[in-house]
């Protein structure tokens, strides 16, 4: 898929609603946000979002608005509008960010991944919503644990694994209990 450096520079917020995953614990308000022009459907961009936000593995629990007040929002970006919402962090167009407000994906790594992740997208892009997701939730950057292991959640594996192999999820050892609730966690 073509991505173009370019697009609107403005954002559509993606109309729907969608629950938290069942169990306990806080739940996490969330919006989803498209640059209008983006070659992606935003309805499938908020999908994926969705399942990621809400696997066990993830953070918390998130519901989906469309409307505020929002603890976060998560805004598919062109480059250019990339390195406009990031700013003062410097992108190159070609890194993704979390601005304050939002956790701004830029639409070129959504779209292609990095070769860190030896082609598999799908868990590329579960560790740019959950990294970037993390930063609104309080998280910051962490180092490679040492050769082999698998890298934390926080780790920026977009640039670089350190050695480290790569690991979409915050929590990747978890599993969904046998009752089917899930850990209660708190972002």
């Amino acid at each position: 898929m073509r991505v173009p450096y370019a697009a609107s520079g403005e954002y559509a917020v993606v109309p729907g609603k969608a629950p938290p995953r069942p169990g306990r614990g806080a739940v996490v308000r969330y919006l989803v946000e498209v640059e209008r022009g983006l070659p992606f459907d935003p309805a499938e961009f908020a999908a994926d979002v969705h399942r990621t936000l809400n696997d066990v593995r993830g953070w918390a629990r998130f519901q989906r608005v469309d409307r505020g007040p929002v603890r976060v929002r998560v805004a598919l970006s062109s480059p250019r509008l990339t390195i406009r919402q990031c700013l003062p962090l410097r992108t190159g167009g070609s890194l993704s960010c979390w601005n304050g407000t939002r956790s701004v994906i830029n639409a070129l790594r959504w779209a292609k991944g990095v070769p860190q992740y030896g082609g598999d997208l799908t868990a590329y892009r579960h560790y740019l919503i959950s990294h970037e997701v993390g930063h609104g939730l309080g998280h910051h950057h962490r180092s490679c644990p040492g050769p082999g292991r698998l890298a934390p959640v926080m780790t920026q594996q977009s640039k670089s694994l350190n050695r480290c192999r790569p690991n979409p999820w915050p929590f990747p050892d978890r599993k969904p209990r046998e009752s089917g609730e899930t850990e209660d966690r708190r972002p």
